[in-house]
């Protein structure tokens, strides 16, 4: 049995240590780009070392530029040294800023593919456990937090750090015994450092999981505004999503609130302490241990290590925020597909049209585990005949579509295309031997060539008109504004429900596979449109083998063989003719539909 696809968890799990080793996805995708990482590397360590000269420029000035109280003939000398370490700090910014900003759009960049490929092999049960709006919400906002953090919150906390660990040795060099006592207070500041880093790694990942809810909201609503404004639900929708927006404002604001506590006590650890030292300082400077530019770069050092120290507990926050949504990242990442092909994949058979064979097949979906979808289900499609499966809704007829395109597996029992166990072959070879119009017609927010060319996009613009005028659609697309160029908006928004399922059907027909899989595939078409297509589709299925599904049963009466299905089992088989001779559930169907139609 196939594993279950796992729900990702939507809020965080408060018994597991939080730590910045989420992170080490994002390096996994940083590394590929080692000459940025040195470039920048060595622009940090340029800024750094050009920041703490500046204090030692400044006692040069005091000390050799001003010595005996008066300003000394070569005090130029110490002003263009002043200003060659600014120049070099501004050089070595830029081309620090440069080179972590490109390595983070570059590395988010590279995620949001690989998430995206990633996501595209998952199998449809996947989706079926998580919400795919909220999956979008952690590829647009989660991987804006890393880009952030790559591109400037990294390099800001290395450069503190270097800053900070390098103003510590150059104030040893100055004064050894105050230097002694602020490395005393360092422990003092980093503990609630570590402590409260911890719990507010948890904060900040409830928070993104609660941006993620409001994205997933808003995508949902929008998508489906015309049916909230049909049944008046504006108001609750509304209260709906403020609701959302407040949970997430309250989890804001936990975050904001320890951050802001967090901030507070560091600061005021690190300048209390740099303060007293001052204090002891000048204390020196009185007494003649110390001269006054080594007192005043003393203090404008202290000043840099305080605030490179200080503004780590603010990058700290942001890398704990990082680290939450790398994780939620990884989780996509870690999802393995169920539906994969063999180490050494069978090939495909060729023949055309093509069989199906369902071997005592029982299925429960992800979702569903104490419902059977399909039960102890047997049914033999024998090449280039029309099976029509009809039944009441929930007896499993797209069911059985879903398992002949090999979207799920089985929980037992074979399915087998020409006489291949689906498994033993590679799922994208088998469906290239299929061509599926789906219950819920898809049409992207793409050209009508687009969706046409989605059937086979090699396909040039003679083989598209072909198939349109198979599926009769070819005369509302040459009316439209750019014919096939025309942007048919998101979901087909500008199209009727009815041109919707004519595009989806040329889209099968362009493919002109061996295996036709119709579900309800004339549903939302007038009874006009429905006869020219039945035709069309009638010539058609004479060269290959389908499976239709269809609740209007005026429309498989001329299949070869009608299964009827209920409950997941087929209770009949058999010709129209066969079947409503009897006295079954299809005699029952037909006699509802055909009342006073004969």
């Amino acid at each position: 049995m196939a594993r279950r696809p796992q729900n990702l968890n939507p809020l965080p799990d408060e018994g597991r240590k939080r730590s910045l080793g989420d992170l080490k996805l994002v390096w996994r995708f940083a590394r590929r780009y080692r000459w940025a990482i040195v470039g920048a590397t060595i622009a940090l360590i340029l800024t750094s070392a050009s920041t703490l000269a500046i204090p030692s420029g400044f006692r040069l000035v005091i000390d050799r530029g001003f010595a005996g109280g008066t300003a000394s003939p070569d005090i130029g000398h110490w002003f263009r040294y002043l200003l060659g370490i600014v120049v070099l700090l501004a050089l070595a910014t830029a081309a620090r800023f440069y080179c972590v900003s490109w390595l983070g759009e570059r590395v988010v960049a590279d995620m949001r593919v690989a998430v995206q490929n990633h996501l595209l092999r998952l199998s449809p049960s996947f989706f079926e456990v998580n919400r795919p709006s909220e999956i979008a919400s952690r590829m647009t906002s989660d991987t804006a937090i890393i880009e952030q953090v790559v591109g400037s919150t990294v390099s800001v906390a290395l450069r503190n750090l270097v800053t900070g660990i390098g103003g510590i040795v150059y104030l040893f060099t100055l004064a050894p015994r105050l230097t002694g006592m602020l490395l005393i207070a360092i422990p003092v500041i980093l503990v609630p450092i570590i402590g409260m880093g911890r719990r507010l790694r948890g904060l900040s990942r409830a928070s993104q999981d609660r941006l993620a809810s409001i994205g997933s909201i808003t995508s949902e609503v929008l998508g489906a505004m015309k049916i909230v404004q049909a049944f008046g639900q504006e108001q609750r929708e509304g209260e709906r999503f403020g609701g959302a927006v407040e949970d997430g404002f309250r989890a804001a604001k936990h975050r904001i609130a320890l951050r802001a506590v967090m901030t507070a006590l560091i600061i005021g650890l690190i300048f209390g302490s740099i303060t007293l030292l001052m204090w002891q300082g000048a204390l020196d400077v009185a007494s003649g241990r110390m001269s006054g530019g080594s007192i005043f770069a003393f203090v404008v050092t202290g000043g840099l290590v305080a605030g490179a120290f200080g503004s780590l507990s603010e990058t700290y926050g942001d890398l704990l925020r990082a680290s939450g949504a790398a994780s939620r990242m990884a989780e996509l990442m870690a999802e393995q597909p169920q539906i994969t092909a063999p180490a050494s994949p069978a090939p495909v058979p060729q023949a055309s049209p093509a069989s199906l064979r369902f071997d005592a097949v029982t299925f429960h979906y992800p979702t569903r585990r104490e419902t059977a979808a399909l039960h102890d289900f047997t049914l033999d499609v024998r090449a280039g005949e029309t099976v029509a499966l009809v039944g009441p809704s929930g007896a499993g007829k797209s069911t059985v579509l879903q398992l002949a395109s090999r979207f799920y597996d089985p929980d037992t029992g074979t399915v087998l295309f020409n006489d291949v166990p689906l498994p033993a072959m590679d799922p994208v070879a088998v469906r290239s031997m299929m061509a599926l119009v789906p219950q819920e017609t898809v049409i992207f927010a793409a050209s009508a060539r687009d969706n046409l060319r989605y059937g086979r996009w090699d396909a040039d613009d003679e083989a598209l008109w072909t198939a349109a005028r198979a599926a009769n659609a070819e005369a509302f697309l040459r009316a439209l504004p750019q014919g096939l160029d025309t942007y048919l908006g998101e979901g087909g928004a500008r199209l009727s429900g009815g041109q919707r399922q004519r595009i989806a059907i040329a889209r099968a027909l362009l493919r002109d596979a061996p295996l036709l899989l119709l579900d309800e595939a004339t549903s939302a078409l007038d009874a006009e449109s429905e006869r020219e297509i039945q035709t069309a589709l009638a010539a058609l299925m004479g060269s290959r083998t389908t499976i239709v599904i269809a609740h209007r049963l005026a429309t498989v009466r001329a299949a070869d063989r009608i299964v009827v299905l209920d409950g997941g089992r087929i209770v009949e088989s058999g010709t129209h003719a066969e079947l409503s001779a009897r006295s079954g559930l299809y005699a029952r169907l037909a006699s509802l539909q055909f009342a006073g139609a004969d």
